[in-house]
């Protein structure tokens, strides 16, 4: 019951329970190839169809298409989508307007194949990665200085018994609860400055918050 108090007060309910991790998660690096690794121009671009995905995604609400609910499936969701190409019945499907888009990323087959191949924990991959396998075995430690953080890095929070992911977008920071009601779809999105202020500071991505393990970048971005 204080648990479920706890998550419905500070708005980050349904978080992933595992064991405490922090010590670890600093120290490891997933390692991608050359060859599927985006340029520093498909990088701009995908950070660009990232960010007007999630922020859809909270003007319209979740996509039909996006089917499981939590903090780590929005990555996925808006990954996938980001690297794709949006033709216009892309557009119309998800009601996008043709005007003041992003531009293409023109990926190679390679680097397309990156929408569901995610390496996972245990070795294998697929399109299912739990929020620690995201941030384990596909992402690399940035910093805990949320001012080195770009477009589509992933704020990790780790509580002891439940870790969360937020997605830095320009100032700003997207989630997912992980809790969806007839009357809430579990999405937010809050100025950084705002959660700088968080009155529960587990939740404040400071350098000396213990709770905030840090800045993560996927691995398919450069550095």
């Amino acid at each position: 019951m204080l648990r479920y108090m706890l998550a419905m007060l500070f708005g980050l309910a349904g978080l992933v329970v595992l064991p405490q991790l922090s010590f670890a998660l600093t120290e490891r690096m997933s390692s991608t190839d050359d060859s599927v690794m985006l340029t520093p121009e498909q990088s701009r671009n995908f950070r660009a169809w990232m960010l007007r995905i999630m922020q859809e995604q909270i003007r319209q609400g979740p996509s039909p298409r996006w089917v499981q609910r939590d903090c780590v499936s929005l990555v996925r969701y808006s990954v996938a989508e980001s690297l794709r190409g949006h033709d216009t019945r892309w557009l119309r499907a998800n009601g996008f307007s043709a005007q003041q888009l992003p531009e293409e990323l023109h990926l190679s087959a390679e680097q397309e194949e990156l929408r569901h191949v995610w390496r996972r924990t245990d070795g294998s991959k697929g399109a299912y990665v739990s929020a620690i396998g995201m941030v384990q075995e596909n992402s690399r430690y940035v910093a805990k200085d949320f001012n080195l953080a770009q477009p589509g890095d992933l704020l990790f929070f780790d509580q002891g018994d439940e870790q969360h992911l937020m997605v830095w977008m320009n100032g700003m920071v997207i989630y997912h609860t992980g809790t969806v009601t007839a009357q809430d779809n579990g999405l937010r999105s809050i100025p950084v400055s705002q959660l700088l202020r968080w009155k529960d500071t587990r939740w404040r991505p400071t350098q000396d918050n213990p709770n905030f393990v840090g800045i993560y970048r996927l691995a398919f971005l450069p550095r």
